[in-house]
C-alpha cells in the first residue's frame, strides 16, 4: 500500500497533468464523434471486445513456443502487474467521469486499462523482437482508439496508459536483465 503523502502527490500530479488537457479532450472527443460510423463502430467494438482474448492467447502461445516464446511472457508479466495495479489505483482514487457519463468510481475512465494493456505488450514486443515493433504498436494504437471511438474513455486517459505502458515495460526491461545478470553469474561460478 502507498504511503498516503506519496499517492496524494501522485494524484496531485496526475490532476495537474490531466485538467489542463479537458480542452484537448473535449477537442478529440468531438472529432472521433464526427467520424463514428456504424462500420468503425462495429469494428472498433470487435477491438476492444476481443483484446483481452487475444492477450490471453498471446500468453498461451508464448508458453508453448520455446525459450525465447516463455522469456516474452515473462517479461509481460513483470511489465503487466505494476501497469494494472498503477492503474486500478488511479481509476479508484480520481474517479474520473467517462466521457459517456459513467460515474462509477470502480470502473472510472482514467487511465484506461484497454490501453495500458495493449500499450505495455506492444512495448516488450518492440523491446524482444524488433521487427514486431510497427504491427504491435499499430494493434496497440487501435485498442486505445477504440476506446475513444467507443465513447469510454477521452485522450487523455490514452495518454495517461501510455505513460504507464511505457514506464512498466522499462521496469520489466530492467528486472529481466539484472535476472539475466544473475544468471550468466551462476553459471560462469
Amino acid at each position: 500500500m502507498m504511503p498516503t503523502g506519496v499517492g496524494m502527490r501522485l494524484v496531485t500530479v496526475v490532476m495537474l497533468l490531466t485538467w489542463p488537457l479537458q480542452a484537448l479532450d473535449d477537442a478529440a472527443r468531438a472529432w472521433v464523434l464526427a467520424h463514428r460510423t456504424p462500420g468503425l463502430e462495429r469494428v472498433m467494438r470487435v477491438v476492444s471486445d476481443r483484446s483481452r482474448v487475444v492477450l490471453v492467447g498471446g500468453v498461451v502461445l508464448g508458453l508453448v513456443s520455446g525459450a525465447s516464446g516463455r522469456a516474452f511472457v515473462a517479461e509481460a508479466v513483470v511489465a503487466l502487474i505494476p501497469v494494472n495495479l498503477a492503474v486500478e489505483g488511479l481509476k479508484w482514487s480520481l474517479a474520473r467521469p467517462r466521457p459517456d457519463g459513467d460515474t462509477h468510481r470502480r470502473n472510472s475512465s482514467f487511465p484506461t486499462s484497454h490501453g495500458a494493456n495493449a500499450f505495455t505488450i506492444a512495448a516488450v514486443l518492440a523491446r524482444r523482437w524488433r521487427r514486431s515493433a510497427v504491427p504491435a504498436w499499430l494493434a496497440a494504437l487501435t485498442v486505445a482508439f477504440s476506446r475513444m471511438v467507443l465513447d469510454r474513455h477521452w485522450f487523455s486517459d490514452v495518454l495517461g496508459a501510455l505513460f504507464l505502458a511505457l514506464a512498466g515495460a522499462w521496469f520489466a526491461a530492467s528486472v529481466v536483465k539484472k535476472w539475466q545478470g544473475r544468471k550468466v553469474a551462476m553459471r560462469t561460478s
